[in-house]
C-alpha cells in the first residue's frame, strides 16, 4: 500500500478499527479463560453482557441512594466496556458484577517513524475511557469494590510518555500496574480500580491472569458479604 493510501485508510479510521477488533478480540478469548477457571473453582452461576444499559444503572442507584436525584435522556444509551461485564448471579436472579474490563491501544507514533513521517498528536482513548470509568465506578458506588481493570498498550504509554498521567489521573492517582480492587481511604473515598498500561502488547495469558485474580477476589467479597448460601449452584 503507497504512503498516501496508508494516510488516506488511517484518516478514514481503517487501521485504527482493525487494531481495535483485534484487541477486543484479544481481551474476549481472556475473558472466555477466566470464565473458565471460574466454574472450576466456583460453584456458582455467571452471567455476561456487553452493555450495561444507563437507565439499569440509574435505577440501581436510585434503590441504594433514594434521597439522590440520578437521570439519564435515552432507553438505549449505555456502556460498553470491550470485555463487558460479568457477574455473578444470586437466588432472587440479582447480578453481582465480579469483572470489568476494558483494552486501550494507542499510539501509531512508532509505525509512522518507520514510514519517514511526522509524529501526530496523540490520541483520544484515554478521554474516552475517562467517561466510561465515570459512569462504571458510579454504577459501583453501594458495593465496597470496583472489580474494573484497563489494560493499555502502544507508543503512547511508553514509560516517557505524559499520556500516563492521564491514566493515573482517571485512577484516581493510583500506581499503575497495580490492582485495586477495594476502595481506599478513611471513608472509601478512593475507588480506583486497575490500569495496566506499557508499550509492549499485552499478551492473553497476561491479562486472564489479572481478571481471573480480581473475579475471584470479587467472588470472595460477595460470599463474605452475603454468605455463600445466597448464590446457588447452576442447573
Amino acid at each position: 500500500m503507497a504512503k498516501k493510501d496508508q494516510l488516506r485508510a488511517l484518516r478514514a479510521g481503517t487501521i485504527i478499527n482493525t487494531t481495535s477488533k483485534k484487541q477486543e478480540a484479544e481481551v474476549i478469548q481472556a475473558l472466555r479463560a477466566v470464565e473458565k477457571k471460574l466454574h472450576a473453582k466456583y460453584n456458582v452461576r455467571l452471567h455476561w453482557k456487553a452493555q450495561w444499559f444507563l437507565y439499569e444503572i440509574v435505577s440501581e442507584l436510585r434503590e441504594s441512594f433514594p434521597k439522590v436525584d440520578f437521570s439519564y435522556s435515552f432507553e438505549k444509551s449505555s456502556l460498553r466496556p470491550d470485555g463487558g461485564v460479568l457477574s455473578m448471579v444470586d437466588a432472587s436472579e440479582k447480578q453481582h458484577v465480579i469483572l470489568i474490563t476494558e483494552k486501550k491501544n494507542q499510539g501509531t507514533n512508532a509505525a509512522r517513524l518507520i514510514e519517514g513521517l511526522l509524529k501526530q498528536a496523540k490520541g483520544n482513548a484515554i478521554e474516552r475511557l475517562g467517561k466510561n470509568v465515570i459512569g462504571l465506578r458510579t454504577a459501583l458506588l453501594s458495593e465496597g469494590i470496583f472489580p474494573f481493570v484497563c489494560f493499555g498498550d502502544g507508543c503512547d504509554f511508553a514509560c516517557d510518555s505524559s499520556i500516563l498521567d492521564r491514566v493515573v489521573t482517571i485512577a484516581m492517582f493510583g500506581r499503575l500496574n497495580k490492582t485495586y480492587l477495594h476502595p481506599q481511604g478513611p471513608h472509601g473515598e478512593f475507588q480506583r480500580g486497575s490500569f495496566y498500561f506499557r508499550e509492549a502488547e499485552w499478551k492473553r495469558d497476561e491479562m486472564r491472569d489479572i481478571m481471573f485474580d480480581i473475579a475471584s477476589r470479587s467472588i470472595l467479597y460477595y460470599f463474605s458479604k452475603y454468605g455463600e448460601s445466597k448464590f446457588p449452584p447452576p442447573e
